[in-house]
């Protein structure tokens, strides 16, 4: 017997994406992985990112059960507008996706709590996707406004999230390695939540407490393919040997264990239990795909073409960070261009739904909490848009999603969601 139709293709579509976060949440998955107070010392937390602050709540929370929270502190740094209340463990926000004053104040501190750590004590690391502008330390010879304005080019140029962390790194006193080797020989652990694609530890924000496989040479090959002009302060520092991170097998790494305790995977694989139990056949895209978001829209867009064609019932998931290359002067982060190539793709197919949203709760914007999440593509857009005349096309060139779907009342908005294993994407489809 053949399943019902989704009766709200709108509703289900995000039950989808609330599975999604929930699964990678950190009141479920940090306790698990906490670690036992040591003998004779304490555990020092540190921690960065957009998941921070409930990260160093679940923690809060562990030790309170345990009675052993007088024998806990530290601090966390997460986004503006992400804070969660805390006792022992304080909170501060600070700037993302380019950083601020807070975020040069909150990599100093860290790195002086981990260097304070004896050896007896733990340092205990809380850290997810954002922690690459919220710990903003520069090297010796750059300054913060020179930093910061390289970020701004990097983001616009269209280069990768983990060519972007190459360069980072490299400027970083905080990166690449650093954090962990400041606090040997004392214990370091990390516990973390994935945002990159492969979740590769030395790059879930920038990889401060691991071995850091890319080098100089390659931070300096990403400035010249994207074509960028950093400063001439920026440049010395990429060409001082003084500013190589730490590799493997370096011993101020070796008291230092990671635990990865989410990713996008698991995420993925929460949503397409979901959707089987209504009756779809899933093909997971994989959990770290990459490219220019309309790009890819438009091959996906494809695959759900010919899966109607073949009459089939699917559901097409896949995760990863897609990039936009800005061309426009409009406002919108890739998941709603992403959103927006697919409505243009599809030009109003029947049957084909699709959703893209940060799993974080903002996609690009202004670095607001409030910033959309993302976007929806219900089979009646383009028809809801025309009535208002709106050409999906002429946003598109201006990079304008975030305009559009404002208009056609088709932006996820639910703010911050206390997690981050990167976006979240799905395409319905219901001959």
């Amino acid at each position: 017997m053949a399943a019902s139709p989704v009766r709200d293709t709108r509703a289900f579509l995000m039950q989808l994406f609330d599975i999604a976060v929930k699964a990678a949440h950190p009141h479920a998955c940090v306790p698990p992985h906490l670690p036992e107070v040591p003998e004779g010392g304490r555990i020092i937390v540190v921690g960065a990112g957009k998941a921070a602050a409930a990260m160093a709540q679940a923690t809060e929370r562990h030790y309170e059960a345990k009675g052993q929270i007088d024998r806990v502190s530290g601090f966390v740094v997460t986004r503006h507008g992400y804070g969660l209340p805390t006792n022992a463990i304080e909170v501060v926000e600070a700037g993302h996706p380019v950083p601020d004053a807070n975020s040069v104040a909150g990599a100093k501190r860290a790195m002086e709590l981990a260097k304070s750590a004896g050896p007896n004590d733990l340092v205990l690391c809380l850290l997810s996707g954002g922690a690459s502008a919220l710990w903003s330390a520069p090297v010796d010879g750059i300054d913060f406004e020179a930093k910061q304005m390289l970020t701004k080019q990097l983001l616009a140029s269209g280069a990768r999230i983990s060519e972007i962390n190459c360069v980072r790194k490299h400027l970083s006193r905080i990166k690449g390695g650093r954090l962990a080797a400041a606090a040997y020989p004392a214990r370091f652990i990390t516990l973390a939540i994935s945002d990159v694609p492969k979740d590769d530890p030395d790059a879930i924000g920038s990889g401060p407490t691991v071995a850091d496989k890319t080098t100089l040479a390659q931070a300096r090959a990403v400035i010249e393919h994207y074509r960028i002009t950093p400063s001439p302060q920026v440049m010395a520092a990429l060409n001082d040997p003084a500013n190589e991170t730490p590799k493997p097998n370096d011993k101020a790494l070796s008291r230092s264990e990671y635990i990865l305790v989410a990713a996008p995977k698991a995420s993925l694989e929460a949503a397409a239990a979901l959707a089987r139990d209504q009756g779809f056949r899933v093909d997971i895209l994989g959990d770290s795909l990459e490219g220019e978001a309309r790009d890819v829209a438009r091959f996906h867009a494809e695959m759900a073409m010919d899966a109607k064609r073949r009459g089939e019932r699917l559901a097409l998931m896949s995760g990863g960070e897609l990039t936009v290359t800005v061309r426009g002067n409009g406002k919108g982060g890739p998941n709603q261009e992403y959103a927006l190539g697919l409505a243009a793709a599809l030009n109003g197919a029947e049957g084909i739904a699709g959703l893209a949203a940060d799993t974080d709760g903002t996609d690009g914007g202004v670095g607001s909490a409030d910033d959309p999440a993302g976007a929806l593509v219900l089979p009646d857009i383009l028809a809801r848009a025309k009535a208002k005349d709106l050409d999906p096309v002429t946003f598109l060139q201006n990079n304008d999603s975030t305009g559009f779907f404002r208009t056609t009342d088709d932006l996820i908005l639910c703010g911050p969601t206390q997690t981050n294993v990167n976006d979240f994407r799905v395409i319905l489809v219901e001959p």
